[in-house]
């Protein structure tokens, strides 16, 4: 019986992976993951077994990763940024159900919140909500009522899958709701193609965001009341300056 390490690779860049994770990389046989996400680090570990499925086939790649490590294979299933968030642990632990074997470890990584946060300056030092945009595995509803508690709750807001081919408009939707709360002159930010070619940042208004023709490489980051623009960075802060 083999291993199985579920390892979150950051935004994807070798600088930008833990050393834990690339430890995990160099010492399985089979690295299994998004076709896209293993083009990330199949130069670096050309030595392994590659195995690969299209998006919306996660518990396809899941069982490919079990059913390699069940057959005596050590495996590394790969996730964009961290491994638990919005990554695969969670249904590997699913799929595995009460069995103990194969053995499963998490290893995390950094997740665009922290990645791209650090590309638009230190946009989230105080209590900020995570919420992903896509409504495939989550209904609208309960997005849109996360982001509204988010925005009430002034906090900064981190929101990930702000757009694709198939949802082209639901930044736009997400920017009208947070608009209820929210000014129209809240700083905000958009990262885009985080540790990777084309790598960007922007800053804007909450306003502005609202148009923004952001895609699924793109995370965006929506301040809260205190957050303002210092020497061309977004910056949240915390109040030490007042203890």
């Amino acid at each position: 019986m083999g291993k199985l390490t579920v390892v979150g690779i950051g935004p994807g860049d070798y600088e930008n992976m833990t050393v834990r994770a690339d430890r995990a990389l160099r010492e399985c046989q089979v690295i299994v993951g998004y076709h896209v996400y293993v083009d990330l680090v199949k130069e670096r570990y050309p030595d392994k077994e590659f195995l690969t499925t299209p998006m919306t086939k996660e518990a396809d790649r899941c069982r490919m990763a079990l059913d390699a490590a069940r057959s005596g294979k050590d495996v590394a299933m790969i996730c964009s940024g961290d491994s638990g968030i919005y990554g695969m642990a969670a249904l590997i632990y699913e799929l595995r159900g009460e069995a103990v074997e194969p053995e499963v470890e998490v290893v995390p990584g950094l997740t665009a919140a922290c990645s791209g946060a650090a590309l638009l300056g230190a946009p989230l030092t105080h209590d900020f909500a995570v919420v992903s945009l896509s409504d495939r595995l989550t209904p609208w509803e309960k997005i849109e009522a996360r982001l509204e508690a988010a925005a009430k709750a002034d906090l900064s807001i981190v929101l990930y899958n702000p757009a694709s081919r198939g949802r082209p408009d639901y930044l736009q939707k997400a920017c009208d709701i947070l608009l209820r709360t929210l000014p129209g002159d809240r700083p905000c930010g958009v990262a885009r193609n985080i540790g990777r070619e084309g790598e960007g940042r922007e800053l804007m208004s909450l306003a502005r965001l609202r148009d923004f023709p952001a895609d699924m490489f793109c995370t965006a980051f929506v301040g809260n009341s205190q957050t303002r623009v210092i020497g061309g960075q977004l910056v949240t802060p915390r109040g030490y300056r007042d203890v």
